[in-house]
């Protein structure tokens, strides 16, 4: 029956996010320039990919699953897309505040930037989701050491949600990744979630190859945050814990070195980045994180 629920999941979720991208298209909120941008060729992309992915994963998550792992899940969806949208539309363009860590040494300066907000937002909404997923495993019999573990748990997923979000720079980048990330998850206890990323990226995979979409920080956040939020509900706690680290030293990579300019240099990944994708322009200068 479990296997059966997340086929299902997949299914809701590549169908919801095709109705609500569409839904999005007829009639977007505030008009269609609001959610236009220019991508890395200079030409306009649609953000209106982020919410219908997003829309999308929460209801192949809500088809399936146990009470406590659904409400993490969505928790931590609803956490990554939310408050990535509003990065996405009001971001303050006259800023050069970029990256993690140009985001918290504004909060530490006591400048609240969106970019700070957040990374405070998801923060708290990957904390309470920690809270309330059933950890693959047991909780920890200790009070110190159960907490420790929920910090670790809530880490990982906004952490994940981050890193998911510095891949989206360029078409299809964060869609392969997530998808490789969550193919074997479908089998773990966090199955359900994986199998709604699963859905929700190969719906949206074409427009974003196309080049007429892009996750923004809203779909690459909440994709992220399920991902997180499935390792937490399917992997056991030494495999938690290396994801964990694995996750905070790409982040700390990546404020110092581009993932595009790795990408690029590797041949296996270059072959799989640029797979389905338009043949590059001559790209100059580095990617700016966000």
């Amino acid at each position: 029956m479990s296997g059966r629920r997340r086929v299902l999941a997949a299914v809701v979720a590549g169908i919801a996010t095709a109705a609500a991208r569409g839904g999005l298209d007829w009639q977007p909120p505030g008009g269609a320039a609001t959610w236009t941008r220019t991508n890395h060729r200079g030409e306009p992309v649609s953000l209106l990919e982020g919410p219908a992915v997003t829309a999308g994963v929460l209801a192949g998550v809500l088809v399936g699953g146990g009470a406590r792992a659904t409400a993490a899940t969505v928790v931590a969806v609803v956490g990554g897309g939310a408050f990535g949208l509003v990065d996405d539309l009001r971001e303050d363009s006259g800023t050069r505040t970029k990256g993690l860590r140009g985001h918290l040494g504004a909060l530490a300066r006591g400048h609240l930037t969106t970019g700070g907000l957040k990374v405070l937002g998801i923060g708290a909404s990957a904390l309470v989701a920690a809270a309330l997923a059933p950890p693959a495993g047991g909780p920890a019999s200790r009070p110190v050491a159960r907490a420790a573990d929920t910090l670790a748990s809530a880490a990982l997923v906004a952490g994940t949600a981050n890193l998911f979000n510095l891949l989206d720079l360029r078409p299809g980048r964060a869609l392969k990744a997530a998808s490789l990330v969550a193919a074997p998850l479908v089998g773990t206890a966090g199955g359900t979630a994986a199998a709604a990323v699963l859905g929700a990226a190969s719906t949206a995979v074409e427009a974003d190859l196309a080049e007429s979409d892009m996750l923004g920080d809203s779909g690459a956040n909440a994709l992220g945050a399920a991902l997180g939020t499935a390792l937490v509900l399917g992997t056991s706690r030494p495999v938690r814990l290396g994801a964990l680290a694995v996750v905070v030293g790409l982040t700390l990579v990546s404020e110092r070195v581009s993932f595009t300019r790795v990408i690029e240099s590797t041949p296996v990944l270059r072959e799989i980045d640029a797979w389905g994708r338009r043949p590059a322009a001559a790209q100059a200068g580095a990617d700016a994180t966000t």
